[in-house]
């Protein structure tokens, strides 16, 4: 029902609505240190590298023009410059913003075209790239020491103990673990997906590489690990999908534009996006997240902040990540499956939002809306 959804109603419209100039630029700090160990020292793959938005100092009216937007778009109002960046700043600090800002206002903050960094296999694995997920189930997943994770190579032992401990837990900290779980998954099939098959000439050549999805998901290779894993996949998406269905009357008012600075390509935005948000609400079998902090209000509040400590702290994490590109897509998903989490904890605020002025009870920045369509297109 997931795939048939997908494939006919979201995917087509997704796919298009990600190449709009909204939503193909992310600002992101990644020179941000490690804050958990000492860096094992940068991925010197040339995949690895992430390349900024270019900025050439055009002598013509002392304008800061791309050499590379020069090259892609012949019509100059798509020519992409500082100083559309900076009133694309201007605006967004004019909107009432009422959450936490943190990479956005940072100095070493830069934007980066999306559509030229895509998400992909860069060589980049071994003990840096284990250490960070592991460090994410081990510390944040609410896990005992004592219990091991399924192919972990530190384990005793295989474990079904691991289940038995998920399955004790309350239902939102196995939704946590879940989610994480399909967040990886996610990831992962986007390597195997986008893998160097080969390189002729300096030429690289990408595409699906079979064995390793089968490495990764296959249920003999992974002692029926992989299904596992596939099946949190598909809960992410409901859960992402679900917060997209709810998101929907804070786009619908008026007072919010997909601001670029060309109205007429803002305005198309917007009516695709909401186009969007119509189709999902469309969905037979949303996710109910009512079940979700049900029991003792204070109980409820307390567990509420516990998962926003170890997601933000997860967040961090990402920053501990050796491989430009790999750090970028991992801070853009986790920030979007974020922002998610925001969005289905924040019902109330939403349904109370007014029309026709910004609101302190819900808001949402650029970057979150950027990384909550991107990390749900992946």
């Amino acid at each position: 029902s997931i795939d048939s959804f997908n494939t006919y109603k979201i995917f087509p419209k997704i796919q298009k609505l990600l190449e709009r100039d909204y939503f193909r630029y992310y600002k992101v700090n990644l020179m941000r240190p490690c804050p958990f160990w000492a860096e094992d020292g940068q991925c010197s793959i040339k995949d690895c590298h992430v390349e900024p938005c270019p900025e050439v100092y055009n002598q013509v009216g002392n304008k800061v023009l791309s050499s590379i937007y020069k090259k892609l778009y012949l019509d100059i109002k798509n020519i992409q410059s500082k100083e559309a960046f900076i009133d694309w700043a201007r605006y967004d600090d004019s909107q009432d913003h009422f959450c936490e800002l943190d990479d956005e206002r940072s100095p070493a903050a830069q934007y980066v075209d999306l559509l030229l960094n895509p998400e992909r296999y860069t060589g980049y694995k071994g003990p840096s790239a284990w250490r960070v997920w592991n460090s994410i189930y081990e510390e944040n997943c609410f896990k005992p020491r004592s219990v091991y994770r399924p192919l972990n190579p530190l384990a005793p032992s295989w474990g079904e103990s691991f289940y038995k401990w998920l399955e004790g837990l309350c239902l939102e900290k196995r939704v946590f673990y879940k989610l994480i779980s399909g967040l990886h998954a996610s990831i992962n099939l986007h390597l195997s997906a986008k893998y160097l098959l080969e390189e002729t000439w300096g030429k690289p050549s990408w595409g699906p590489n079979i064995k390793e999805f089968k490495r990764r998901f296959d249920p003999v290779e992974t002692k029926g690990e992989g299904p596992r894993r596939l099946k949190n996949l598909y809960f992410l998406y409901l859960i992402e999908l679900r917060a997209l269905s709810k998101v929907a009357p804070y786009f619908e008012r008026s007072i919010v534009d997909l601001y670029t600075g060309n109205a007429e390509e803002d305005a198309e935005t917007k009516t695709l996006l909401l186009e969007i948000f119509r189709d999902t609400k469309s969905f037979p079998m949303h996710f109910d997240e009512k079940s979700m902090f049900a029991g003792n209000q204070k109980e409820a509040k307390s567990l509420k902040e516990e998962l926003r400590l170890h997601f933000k702290n997860i967040s961090r994490i990402m920053d501990c990540v050796g491989c430009d590109k790999c750090r970028l897509w991992g801070k853009l998903q986790t920030q979007g499956l974020g922002t998610a989490l925001k969005i289905l904890f924040s019902e109330k605020e939403i349904q109370n939002l007014p029309e026709n002025s910004p609101s302190k009870g819900f808001q949402l920045t650029r970057e979150e809306i950027v990384a909550l369509l991107n990390a749900f297109g992946r």
